[in-house]
């Protein structure tokens, strides 16, 4: 620790014994003298913790020390622990202990004499606990633009499949369940579909040109029919139901603004698809028809059907809902048609879901939508916690045990435990030179051969490897650790 600029006071506790439980007064305390936190830890994270918290000490003015409390890791901590082994010198002015530790703190702190607080669990997130850049948690409960999840040929799977694909829609984030028809052709199971879509209580609408169908699925609680043009107005508004309103063709947006004032006229609801198309056949012209009939018609509901961008362009699917939420959101178009056929649009829904609680937040409250919500960035992690080669090799200097520590750095693929340190790019040579030294078991061998698996993809995505942790994808699941196994080495 550095000496201060000029001597401190001498402090009152500095004859009373350490751990001791007496309360300093307010007259004892130096106003002048900068506050000293003690941080525990584990002996392991020691280096690390210094490295992270002395740029913090100096941005803010306080000063630190750091205690072992004999534990080689700070998840093994507790108050019970704390209190028979914590020496606290008689300068410290509050102690800051892991967010991993169990007990009650303000047992600790009547015992001390002094305030305990819990941080975070992971020592690299301290700037965000002392307020350094940290956001306060955005709210994103709500959204203004509702999800048609579409169940593409629906009428050619049995009805188990559509069902369970419905429920799966829902619970990702589909507000309406549509029913895909196959064009050409008429099925006679449109109600029965619809029927049991609507006794799981899920919102439907019906995707079809062919009038049975369409009257099928109306008489069994549709509420929204896609689509109308004039290849149909003459029955569809007659029905009462809902419509989406769409150009004769994608470029006929005369069509369109003949077919408002007809179904305008017939007194039914509906809303409007000028058509977005795909990339290369008209992308940029079909978003301008949106801009234009925005400003032509401001009080029109809208629809976006943007599966005809997501499934057709060979992409991973969450950037370009994020771009089609935003342009949702400024152009006021409360419903997009969405699907996930494909497999790199397999979660497209919750994809979209996200999206709009995003893009609704950032515009509403005229914010950038970055460090609000990582569950899209799916593949890289928003930040990445890398330890420095120093702070590695003061660890594997610390270890005192045969268990194996991983870490997935910009440096290699780094495996230690006492005594030894093993790094390199290439997981199978890392390996080899460890069994070199040491013979492994099965069951510790083929534990070692997964967690370096799992070490290597964070390497390459670019994403946050913590030992026997779950990686963490957003919206597209986790792949687990190994936490709930024990792997120890004599």
């Amino acid at each position: 620790m550095s000496a201060d600029c000029c001597p401190r006071p001498r402090s009152p506790w500095a004859d009373r014994p350490a751990g001791s439980a007496l309360q300093l007064s307010a007259e004892e305390r130096s106003v002048s003298a900068p506050e000293k936190i003690l941080f525990v830890t584990g002996k392991l994270s020691v280096a690390s913790l210094r490295e992270v918290v002395e740029p913090i000490a100096a941005r803010l003015g306080f000063s630190f020390e750091v205690a072992v409390p004999g534990v080689q890791v700070a998840a093994l901590l507790h108050t019970g622990l704390l209190r028979s082994r914590l020496k606290i010198d008689a300068e410290i002015d509050r102690v800051i202990v892991p967010g991993w530790v169990q007990g009650d703190l303000e047992e600790l702190a009547e015992y001390f004499g002094r305030p305990f607080d819990r941080g975070p669990k992971d020592l690299h997130d301290l700037p965000e606990y002392f307020g350094l850049g940290k956001r306060k948690k955005a709210a994103l409960d709500r959204y203004s633009i509702e999800i048609i999840g579409e169940i593409n040929h629906a009428t050619r799977m049995p009805l188990e499949a559509v069902i369970s694909s419905a429920q799966s829609m829902a619970a990702a984030g589909a507000n309406v369940i549509d029913v895909g028809c196959v064009p050409g052709e008429s099925c006679d199971r449109v109600g029965e579909i619809v029927a049991e879509l609507r006794q799981c209580d899920l919102r439907v609408s019906v995707d079809s040109f062919d009038q049975q169908e369409v009257r099928q699925a109306v008489s069994a609680g549709a509420e929204l029919i896609l689509s109308c043009n004039h290849s149909n107005l003459d029955w569809v508004t007659k029905l009462g139901t809902e419509v989406v309103v769409i150009p004769d063709t994608p470029s006929d947006q005369e069509s369109l603004d003949r077919l408002i004032d007809s179904v305008s006229a017939a007194g039914i609801p509906f809303r409007i698809d000028p058509i977005i198309e795909p990339i290369g056949m008209g992308f940029t012209r079909s978003l301008e028809r949106y801009m234009t009939m925005r400003r032509r018609y401001p009080q029109l509901a809208m629809m976006m059907g943007v599966g005809n961008v997501t499934e057709l362009t060979e992409v991973d699917s969450a950037g370009v809902n994020m771009l089609l939420a935003a342009i949702c959101e400024e152009l006021g178009i409360q419903s997009v048609l969405t699907t996930q056929v494909i497999n790199w649009c397999r979660t497209a829904v919750a994809e979209f879901d996200v999206a709009r609680r995003l893009v609704h937040y950032a515009v509403t409250n005229q914010v950038i939508p970055k460090h609000i919500n990582s569950s899209l960035t799916m593949l890289r992690d928003s930040r990445l916690n890398q330890q420095t080669d120093n702070a590695l090799n003061s660890l594997a200097d610390a270890l005192t045990d045969a268990n194996f520590r991983i870490f997935a750095e910009a440096s290699g693929l780094h495996l230690m435990n006492r005594g030894r340190h093993v790094s390199g790019e290439n997981p199978f040579d890392v390996f080899a030179e460890v069994l070199q030294e040491q013979s492994v078991d099965a069951g510790h061998a083929f534990y070692l051969g997964y967690e370096m698996a799992r070490a290597e993809v964070c390497r390459l995505l670019g994403k946050q490897y913590r030992q026997d942790e779950p990686i963490d994808f957003g919206v597209a699941g986790q792949l687990p650790g190994s936490a709930s196994v024990h792997h120890d080495l004599p």
